[in-house]
């Protein structure tokens, strides 16, 4: 055999290339490689950027700005599956970085990121996809692109994956996607909740964890905690917090059954099963303060109900938050105070709390936490509501001036809620009167000035329930809080004009208080909010009349109306009808007017001022004007008794010192001094007619009798007995034209009018009628027109057994028949036949 001759290798083609194996060091390099069309060189180039992007943001952000984003987003859907792979590794690493992720919206991605969540794909695949999307989906708009394009589906599927790391990317992203309502929807739809209870028998507590975090969102959908109840997810989450060696988990575990306990039956079932009472002794023994805060407020969110307080209440809640209450941490505290707000809608709860609690939430206004103060003192808010015994309690507590403190707080809700309680410990008589020696009404100035319109409403509340009391109102007027209260009554909110009116009604019963808050235009500020029918209320109404009962000249020249229990008193006067919106001038402005064609001004005043003689039956008048020398002790009848003067042979001497007297009194009354205290005219006449009815009608026992006498006596003075045929030749007009002429002024003293009609004798009536104790109504008609109503008993009623008829209207006559009475049965008819 011959030697064998080793056969030569045949030489490549010459089109094709020769293999070339490169070393790169430069990220820039490897990124131009990703638009290679060799499958092995873009799978080689994808793991190296894959190890780059590994090591730090820096790198991601490096191979951002090389622009290696937009070709990887294209192998995403390459056909070879380790291209696919490596590419969808790049991205669950990239997708971490804030510019990776905004570029990736703007390219529109997600589709080919979900598509990866394929069944058929690796686990690898699978990993990195849901990696890519949890890091992606904790923004908004990429959420809104996940769900668009059907991502939730897959993501449920791959909670059940063998794989730890798919099944934590899952729940993470579908974690992220439950803060969006409509997600929570698709869930239920796609029955999630039994794959993520499954997850809480995981090995790995980072899984349990956000297992938890997502129950604990998508529970707050009722339907999803009835799913939750019939997968026994109770039982799961319970046997968690029985797990010590779990306890990094019981936070998230009471935040799902915080939820859980907002439904009823949930709630029974708990109860039933021995739940309820492991909850509240885990909360009550464990020494962990986010556990007992986080039990705290899963009573506090269940409590919200009426048949889940029954039933927290049989399971005695209480002394569970009353121990809460004790916790160092400011949180436990703070949520146990929260709980016991709500546990307040139950009777038996709130008694419970009279003995324990009330003292340990005193103690907790004093904190140095301005949260917890505030908790504390909404606790004592809903305790002390509509229950004198817990307000009371908080008195005994000495809890009186810690709440006083916190008016001053600049917590808006602390200084409400300790309003609230300080009101209502004022409903209380008792309680009431101490609290002024705490200071209560001058730390209302702060509250009542705020810019809240809670606070502001408390305030006025407090106002209103502390202001019963002479010596709080007093305080309230000396220390400026009258002001910031009548503002009040301009406010929007309708409430805190509720509250305010209510507390001008109660000021305005003191006389003083009442004046001052007429100055500061309380009045004219409630007339404008009762014309309007959306702004006004039952209170505004009734402070309105309040001051108006206090300023009767104004009244009866609104309302044309005085009754029996409106007084009138020194000082009043009739300027006549004006319209609602109208003001009305001061009487000294009044005087100071100089005589005009108007209707005259009617004065009733009987006080004369500390400069003025005594009045005398004697005649000393003066022709001055009062605004600028008007005599206090003059008689204002010159004119109309010249005559009887001269009857009389007064003295020449006599005459002569009246004159200097007159002359004198102008400085005595501060003519030119502005400084000088200004006194209404006095009218000596009327005092006279005081005198006189006083010592002749007032002793008569027979309140007809009383009534019929009265009204000959003002016929009489007024210019006697009228009939109808002869009212038009009665010169009542020229009369007080002279007088406004002798006086200088449009207001006349009622004394001094010796020729009146219907409207200046049913003045005099109801003014001499008021001094001895008559009870008469005021009422003004049309056209000068007024009249007296009073009430008698039928006089064959009387002696009879038995509950009494209401008593008969009489109109008073006072013109025609003087002294007679007649019975009001039609208004209008009645009034016409008199009229």
């Amino acid at each position: 055999m011959g030697k064998k001759v080793k056969k030569e290798a045949e030489p490549p083609p010459k089109d094709v290339f020769d293999p070339l194996t490169i070393e790169s060091k430069k990220a820039a390099t490897v990124v131009l490689m990703l638009n290679s069309p060799e499958e092995e060189i873009l799978a080689k180039a994808c793991e190296a950027i894959y190890r780059f992007a590994l090591k730090g943001e820096e790198n991601k952000a490096t191979l951002l700005e090389l622009g290696a984003v937009e070709p990887l987003t294209k192998l995403l859907t390459h056909e070879d599956k380790i291209v696919r792979r490596n590419a969808t590794m790049i991205f669950g690493i990239l997708a971490s970085n804030n510019d990776v992720k905004k570029l990736l919206r703007e390219l529109d991605v997600m589709n080919s990121v979900i598509a990866q969540l394929a069944p058929e794909e690796e686990v690898v695949i699978h990993e990195f996809a849901s990696l890519c999307l949890a890091n992606m989906s904790a923004e908004y708009t990429s959420k809104v692109q996940i769900l668009e394009h059907g991502g939730l589906e897959p993501l449920v599927r791959l909670l059940a994956s063998p794989d730890p790391d798919v099944k934590k990317n899952s729940v993470e992203c579908i974690y992220n996607l439950t803060q969006d309502f409509q997600c929570r929807a698709a869930l239920q739809e796609l029955n999630a909740i039994p794959p993520i209870l499954d997850l809480l028998k995981s090995e790995y507590p980072v899984i349990q964890l956000l297992a938890l975090k997502t129950l604990g969102i998508i529970t707050n959908d009722k339907e999803a905690r009835t799913t939750l109840r019939d997968n026994q997810g109770v039982d799961h989450l319970i046997k968690i917090l029985e797990t010590k060696e779990l306890n990094d988990l019981h936070i998230e575990a009471l935040s799902v059954i915080a939820n859980c306990l907002e439904d009823m039956d949930t709630l029974v079932l708990i109860q039933q099963t021995g739940g309820l009472k492991k909850l509240l002794s885990f909360a009550e023994n464990s020494t962990i303060p986010d556990i007992q805060k986080n039990a705290a407020k899963a009573i506090t969110k269940a409590a919200y109900d009426p048949e889940n307080r029954k039933l927290f209440h049989e399971q005695e809640v209480e002394k569970c938050l009353v121990a809460l209450l004790g916790s160092e941490n400011d949180g436990t505290k703070i949520a146990a105070s929260q709980a016991i707000s709500a546990m307040c809608e139950n009777t038996g709860s709130k008694e419970f709390f009279n003995n324990q609690g009330i003292p340990q939430l005193i103690v907790l206004l004093k904190s140095d936490s301005e949260e917890v103060r505030e908790a504390a003192s909404l606790a004592l808010a809903n305790l002390t509501t509509c229950h004198p015994a817990n307000a009371k309690a908080v008195a005994e507590a000495d809890g009186v001036d810690p709440l006083v403190t916190i008016l001053s707080s600049r917590r808006d809700g602390a200084v409400a809620n300790a309003a609230t309680v300080l009101a209502n410990v004022a409903m209380q008589e008792p309680l009431r009167a101490g609290l002024q020696s705490h200071g209560v009404t001058s730390a209302l100035l702060g509250p009542l000035r705020s810019a809240n319109t809670v606070v502001q409403s408390k305030a006025a509340l407090t106002v209103a329930a502390t202001a019963c009391d002479v010596e709080a109102r007093t305080e309230l007027r000396n220390s400026g809080g009258l002001e910031p209260l009548a503002e009040l009554l301009r406010s929007k909110n309708d409430e805190v004009r509720r509250h305010a009116s209510w507390a001008v009604m109660v000021c305005a019963n003191d006389e003083l208080t009442a004046a001052e808050l007429c100055k500061l235009g309380a009045l004219d500020i409630l007339e404008e909010v009762n014309l309007s029918a959306s702004r006004k209320n039952k209170f505004s109404e009734a402070a309105y009349n309040k001051l108006l009962n206090n300023n009767l000249s104004l009244k009866y020249s609104l309302t044309g109306y005085l009754s029996s229990s409106n007084i009138i008193s020194d000082g009043f006067y009739d300027y006549g009808r004006i319209n609602p919106g109208t003001k009305l001038l001061p009487l000294k402005d009044l005087c100071l007017q100089e005589p005009s064609d108007q209707r005259a001004v009617l004065l009733v005043n009987s006080k004369s001022s500390d400069v003025s003689p005594p009045p005398s039956t004697e005649d000393k008048s003066s022709d001055v004007g009062y605004g600028r020398s008007i005599s206090s002790s003059s008689s204002f009848r010159r004119a109309s008794k010249e005559k009887t003067k001269k009857g009389r042979g007064k003295k020449e001497e006599e005459r002569v010192k009246e004159e200097e007297e007159v002359s004198t009194l102008p400085k005595l009354m501060g003519e030119g001094s502005p400084e000088k205290e200004w006194y209404p005219p006095f009218d000596p006449d009327f005092r006279v007619y005081v005198y006189e009815v006083t010592k002749s009608i007032f002793p008569i026992t027979n309140i007809k009798e009383q009534i019929e006498v009265l009204a000959r006596y003002v016929a009489e003075k007024m210019g006697g007995k009228m009939s109808k045929e002869k009212l038009h030749n009665f010169s009542w007009e020229l009369h007080i034209s002279e007088l406004k002429f002798q006086l200088k002024s449009n207001v006349v003293p009622i004394g001094q009018i010796k020729k009146g009609i219907f409207y200046h004798r049913a003045l005099l009536f109801k003014a001499l009628a008021d001094k001895i104790g008559i009870g008469c109504s005021l009422v003004r008609g049309e056209y000068g027109r007024a009249w007296n109503e009073v009430q008698l008993m039928n006089e064959s009623r009387k002696g009879l057994i038995g509950a009494l008829p209401p008593p008969e209207v009489y109109i008073v006559d006072l013109m025609f028949h003087p002294g007679g009475l007649m019975k009001l049965r039609s208004r209008e008819a009645d009034l016409y036949r008199y009229l």
